[in-house]
């Protein structure tokens, strides 16, 4: 397979020279640096190269270049290679510029030139968007291939569970695909038992388990030890963060994640307002970040469900679903929350079979065309309302309030006024879900009364619940299930029944000492990446000093 090019583009030949010889340099070995010396001649390039299907992972351009600028360059090139990372090279008097390509362009990055050392300046940051572009790129290769069918809860797990693990594969819908229908075939498998997971060397799973495809595609699903000094419940924000700092300061630290590092916020896709990313980040990226960090830091990843805790003693052991349990001084519940179902007739009926819960990015490309109605005005909905719609012929949200200002951020109103295939219907509601092997339409309650729409495709989000019905009950929760720790334990002004300990709770402490909550499945939780990844990295604190207790 032909190696993925890297262009740079800049009309001072000294320049642009000095920009390949770096490039080949630290990359020439696994891509192929290509130059140009304009922006037309640049975008030539790129125009012959997707004629020759090559794939382009970076491009590089100078802003002050005669006849079109960087900026101009990076913004048509965006049409011709979506995908690449593109970054402009500036002088310092040109920051009015890169902020401009932020926002015109969707450039990933701006650098001032000169860049020496590169070892400093340059690698780091091209590095760190290679890994991203690598993160998202499919090659054609005849790797893994999913045979299922669009309107099967499972064939749905399947999808999720390996984009959410950003393991590449290709799938085929048996309903439109003959190839499909001729590799079962050729396999002798069952069209019946689907979906069905097909490796490149030759081997199949029909209709898996996801514990099982986690332990074929490589995932750990066994811990290694029986004994941590920490083990950390969920892989969301807080849990990562949790892990990152639990593992850089040394304890051994355990994650235990049922789907795939990121939580609830992997599945978001686009997140503008974390801080440090103006060109914003998705969810999954995030995710896929913090995950590497963590675990060149030195912590552990099983891909597990965990079913039980219990306490003896200084000892907390978190039971597996496979039945194995691990033990630990310290467990950190970061589990974060799940999307509340859809309480109408029918929507049990076709969950996975058109009504989706959370963004559900698998189904994007299958939307192409069709109409799409998104439940919900918090952030998430819009953020997936935003992504639909460049799939979908329409995307139309309903919210039960008067409109979107006192749920969701500004900056996504503001997004969402200026696409023109999103549709915002207020004061309107679900009210029944209809069709046969599928979602073919629903009954909205609106300020006209009732009406009946189709709809292949609902996608909800109607506010969250905890998921702590496994834990034991010594575990304070709220009314609604949410984990009390710290002065919320207290609230009544009682003392605390049962906790045994001279000193109060710590802040993010539970009504069991040494067992900590952060992020989303803590009662009064603000509802952000931020502030999630912040309980996570101060639980870490908090834990080293009950640790020091022993």
């Amino acid at each position: 397979m032909a190696r993925p090019i890297l262009l740079a583009v800049d009309d001072d030949v000294n320049v642009l020279e000095a920009v390949v010889q770096d490039l080949r340099r630290e990359y020439g070995a696994t891509y192929r640096v290509m130059r140009a010396a304009s922006g037309q001649a640049g975008l030539d390039t790129l125009e012959q190269l997707r004629t020759r299907q090559e794939a382009v992972a970076l491009i590089v351009s100078d802003q002050r270049m005669p006849g079109m600028t960087g900026v101009e360059f990076l913004e048509r090139a965006r049409s011709v290679y979506t995908d690449a990372r593109r970054v402009l090279l500036t002088a310092y008097a040109d920051s009015e510029a890169a902020i401009q390509a932020i926002n015109s362009a969707r450039i990933h990055y701006y650098l001032n030139k000169p860049w020496d050392p590169p070892e400093e300046k340059l690698y780091p940051v091209l590095t760190d968007l290679l890994e991203d572009w690598k993160a998202g790129y499919q090659p054609p290769f005849e790797g893994l291939r999913v045979i299922g069918h669009r309107w099967s809860l499972n064939d749905h797990k399947v999808r999720t569970f390996l984009s959410s693990n950003h393991i590449p594969y290709r799938w085929l819908d048996i309903a439109a695909s003959e190839d499909a229908v001729k590799l079962l075939q050729e396999r002798q498998l069952d069209a019946e038992k689907l979906p069905v997971v097909l490796f490149g060397d030759g081997s199949a799973l029909a209709d898996p388990d996801l514990s099982t495809l986690a332990a074929r595609v490589g995932l750990s699903v066994q811990a290694t030890q029986e004994f941590y000094d920490m083990v950390v419940v969920g892989a969301g924000p807080a849990g990562l963060a949790a892990a990152v700092y639990g593992a850089s300061e040394g304890l051994r630290t355990l994650v235990i994640e049922p789907q795939a590092p990121g939580g609830q916020a992997g599945s978001s896709s686009r997140i503008e307002n974390y801080l440090g990313f103006p060109s914003g980040v998705t969810g999954a990226d995030l995710g896929r970040r913090a995950h590497i960090q963590a675990a060149r830091f030195g912590a552990e990843f099983v891909t597990q469900r965990a079913t039980g805790l219990r306490i003896d003693g200084q000892y907390r052991f978190v039971q597996l679903a496979d039945g194995r349990e691990v033990s630990s001084h310290v467990v950190l519940l970061a589990m974060g929350v799940h999307y509340r179902k859809l309480d109408v007739p029918g929507a049990d009926q076709f969950s996975g079979k058109g009504i989706y819960y959370g963004a559900a990015l698998v189904e994007a490309v299958s939307c192409k065309d069709e109409d799409v109605y998104v439940v919900g005005g918090a952030n998430s909905a819009g953020q997936a309302a935003l992504y639909f719609a460049r799939y979908a012929r329409k995307v139309t949200m309903l919210v039960r309030g008067p409109g979107l200002t006192a749920t969701m951020s500004k900056y996504l109103i503001d997004e969402i006024g200026k696409t023109s295939n999103i549709e915002l219907e207020a004061h309107t509601q679900v009210v029944e879900a209809f069709g046969g092997d599928r979602l073919e339409g629903i009954r909205l309650m609106g300020p006209d009364g009732e009406r009946r729409v189709p709809a292949s495709s609902l996608f909800v989000f109607i506010g969250a619940a905890p998921g702590t019905s496994w834990l034991p009950n010594c575990l304070l929760r709220d009314g609604n299930g949410f984990l009390l720790a710290g002065p919320d334990l207290r609230a009544d002004g009682k003392p605390l029944a049962g906790w045994g300990e001279p000193r109060e709770p710590f802040l993010l402490e539970s009504s069991v000492p040494g067992i900590f909550v952060a992020g989303d499945v803590r009662h009064g939780s603000i509802k952000r990446v931020a502030s999630a990844v912040g309980e996570g990295s101060i639980a870490v604190q908090f834990a080293h000093q009950y640790l020091a207790g022993f």
